[in-house]
C-alpha cells in the first residue's frame, strides 16, 4: 500500500478557513500513518476494547461487511482492525471467531501478552435480536477463547444509538439537557439485562439523545461503574473529532471501516494496514 491523502479542492478554497482545514488534514494523515493524537487513562492492565459493526448493501446485492476495531494499548490510542464478508443482509456474525482471533493475536504481538479482559461493543443490534442471534455470537467468543487457550474474561455489550428514552436535568423549575457524562441505570431500565443510558455529547439547541448500553454477558469482574466509566472515556478517543462522539470510539471506527469497504473498495484491506487507522 502507498500512503496517500486525497483533498477535495473545494475543501481548501476558502482562504479564511484554510489554516484550520489543513491542520485537521495533517492530524488525519498522522493517524493514517500510525500516529496517536491523545489518550485516556484507564488503569486496568491487559484490557482490550473492541468495536463491532456490520454494513449492509442497500440493494442487498453485495455481501455484507463485518468490521472489528480493537484497542492495542492501555491509553486506548492505538488500534488494529479486521474485516470479513458474509451473506447479503445477514446481521448475525458468522466470522466472529476469525476476526476476533486476529485481533487477540495482534494484541499479544504488540504487548507480549494476551488480553485478560475484553470489552466488546456490538453496534447494529435491535431489541428483537437480543436473544438467540446475540447469544450465538457470545458462544463464538467463548469457543474462541477456549480453543486458543487465552485466559481472558469478556463483556458483550450491545450499543443502541436510535432510542426513544430521554432524561433531563431539573434546574430550578426548568428542565435542561443533562451534562456529558450523565447516565441513568435504574427505574426505567430493562428487567432481563443489566443496562444503562449514557449522554456523552453536549447539545445546546436540541434535546440530547443518550446511547443505550445493554450488557448481555459479563464475567470480567468489573463493576457496573467501571464499565460505565470506560464506555464514557472511549467516546473521547475518536481522532476525527476533537470532542466526544455518541458511541465508544472503537465502534465508530468499526462503522467507518465497514462503510468504506462495503461502499467503496469491496475487498479485504491489505494486512499491512491492520494496525493503522487508514480508513479515517
Amino acid at each position: 500500500p502507498i500512503p496517500s491523502q486525497v483533498v477535495n479542492a473545494k475543501t481548501i478554497s476558502n482562504e479564511k478557513r484554510v489554516m484550520s482545514v489543513v491542520q485537521k488534514i495533517i492530524l488525519q494523515v498522522n493517524c493514517k500513518l500510525g500516529g496517536e493524537l491523545w489518550g485516556s487513562n484507564i488503569p486496568i492492565p491487559q484490557l482490550m476494547c473492541v468495536g463491532v459493526d456490520v454494513y449492509h448493501d442497500k440493494n442487498q446485492k453485495k455481501e455484507s461487511v463485518v468490521a472489528m476495531v480493537a484497542s492495542m494499548n492501555s491509553t486506548m490510542s492505538a488500534y488494529a482492525s479486521a474485516c470479513g464478508f458474509q451473506r447479503p443482509g445477514q446481521e448475525i456474525i458468522d466470522v466472529m471467531k476469525v476476526l476476533l482471533g486476529k485481533l487477540v493475536a495482534k494484541y499479544k504481538e504488540a504487548n507480549g501478552v494476551a488480553p485478560t479482559k475484553i470489552l466488546l461493543y456490538r453496534d447494529g443490534v435491535g431489541d428483537g435480536d437480543i436473544g438467540s442471534n446475540v447469544l450465538h455470537e457470545v458462544d463464538c467468543i467463548e469457543s474462541l477463547l477456549e480453543q486458543t487457550n487465552v485466559q481472558a474474561k469478556f463483556s458483550f455489550i450491545v450499543v443502541q444509538k436510535r432510542i426513544n428514552m430521554r432524561f433531563f436535568n431539573l434546574v430550578g423549575n426548568q428542565y435542561t439537557n443533562p451534562l456529558p457524562g450523565s447516565l441513568l441505570d435504574h427505574t426505567i431500565m430493562k428487567k432481563g439485562f443489566l443496562d444503562f443510558i449514557l449522554v456523552s455529547q453536549f447539545a445546546s439547541e436540541t434535546v440530547v439523545c443518550p446511547t443505550h448500553y445493554i450488557i448481555v454477558k459479563d464475567n470480567t469482574g468489573l463493576s457496573l461503574d467501571h464499565i460505565q466509566r470506560i464506555s464514557y472515556k472511549l467516546t473521547h478517543q475518536y481522532f476525527n473529532w476533537s470532542g466526544t462522539v455518541k458511541i465508544p470510539a472503537p465502534v465508530q471506527y468499526a462503522h467507518k471501516l465497514a462503510y468504506q469497504v462495503g461502499e467503496n473498495t469491496n475487498t479485504i484491506p491489505d494486512p499491512q494496514l491492520m494496525n493503522k487507522l487508514f480508513f479515517l
